[in-house]
């Protein structure tokens, strides 16, 4: 099955790799943005030629470890759609009784999507580095992408135009026709709103197709979540639900979001982020909260990705990291000099 077979593609940091060279040995714009995306965001789980155990964090990772993305009779039978749908997809909680797990899905928890964080262009640019990788290129079209979209929000504005004037000229129609009865009755008549309900209705979908074709298009080159900062949170819980909210919360860390991925409590975990032992003594829940729904908006150049929490996700993962209070570790003790 397909998701089985990239069931180790990914892990925390993406799937990034090196990307052939253009004549004369200089890399191109997009050759060069994708080799900087994947030192960013993947080189500490990925390492620097993809291959297994190069990564600082590869051997703190759970299983199914990070997939060799040097290895081409693998990465050769996926297509570009298919690596690049790896990169950027919903999380999927994979806790018993969770989301509902097709046999196309990917559903590794450790593997984080972009999909919230990088535009579609930047991850394209991922999967030509990842094909460099195992010494393929992509052979996805993204300029012809870009012009695809480009021409779908013109068509879309014109239908758009059309409906409105459409709407315009029947509700004056309708305006006129209520006018020249008012003047033979004497008395005020209302347009008959009916009569251009049909174009009314025709505008609105229209505007919103226009919306979609304008969304996709600036998605295509712009972040998702760029200067979308997030509003304060109401953290209050009643205390008959707060045990629920916890557990909710342990089962999302690990199961759906993989924070474990990166972080560690105790002995277990990644060392990318910093450790959580002591979360709930050093952060408070509003700023836990903000950061998990959009790092980016708070520290646009860390690593960590934006992963689509829900506003319940965000409050349930909040409430557990409030939990986590460990001791201080003991003091090391000191060696008597001499």
């Amino acid at each position: 099955m397909k998701a089985a077979r990239l069931f180790a593609l990914g892990t925390v940091g993406g799937l990034i790799g090196v990307w052939a060279m253009v004549a004369g040995g200089c890399a191109s714009e997009q050759q060069q943005k994708g080799h900087e995306l994947y030192s960013h965001y993947c080189m500490h789980c990925h390492g620097e030629n993809g291959r297994q155990n190069e990564g600082f964090n590869w051997s703190s990772m759970s299983d199914p470890k990070p997939k060799d993305l040097s290895n081409k009779s693998e990465m050769g039978t996926f297509k570009d759609e298919d690596i690049f749908n790896t990169i950027s997809r919903d999380m999927k909680d994979t806790s018993p009784g969770g989301d509902k797990i097709g046999d196309d899905d990917f559903a590794v928890p450790t593997m984080p999507t972009f999909k919230y964080t990088l535009s579609e262009d930047e991850i394209w640019a991922i999967v030509g580095y990842v094909r460099g990788l195992h010494g393929m290129k992509l052979e996805f079209k993204v300029e012809e992408r870009k012009n695809e979209l480009a021409a779908a929000l013109q068509a879309a504005q014109s239908k758009s135009d059309q409906a409105k004037q459409a709407y315009e000229a029947a509700e004056k129609k309708a305006s006129d026709e209520a006018e020249k009865k008012s003047e033979e009755l004497k008395k005020d008549v209302d347009a008959d709103e009916s009569s251009y309900a049909k174009e009314l209705a025709a505008m609105i979908q229209a505007k919103k197709e226009l919306d979609v074709a304008q969304a996709a298009l600036t998605n295509f080159a712009t972040r998702p979540g760029k200067g979308v900062n997030v509003a304060r949170p109401d953290l209050t819980v009643k205390p008959e639900q707060v045990a629920e909210m916890v557990e909710l919360g342990k089962r999302l860390y690990s199961n759906k979001y993989g924070c474990n991925g990166c972080h560690s409590i105790g002995t277990e975990g990644g060392k990318v982020g910093p450790a959580l032992d002591r979360a709930g003594f050093r952060l408070n829940g509003t700023w836990i909260y903000r950061w998990v729904k959009n790092p980016q908006a708070m520290k646009p150049e860390t690593r960590m990705p934006a992963l689509g929490l829900s506003d319940a996700d965000a409050k349930a993962v909040t409430m557990y990291l409030g939990t986590l209070r460990a001791p201080k570790p003991d003091a090391p003790i000191e060696k008597p000099a001499g």
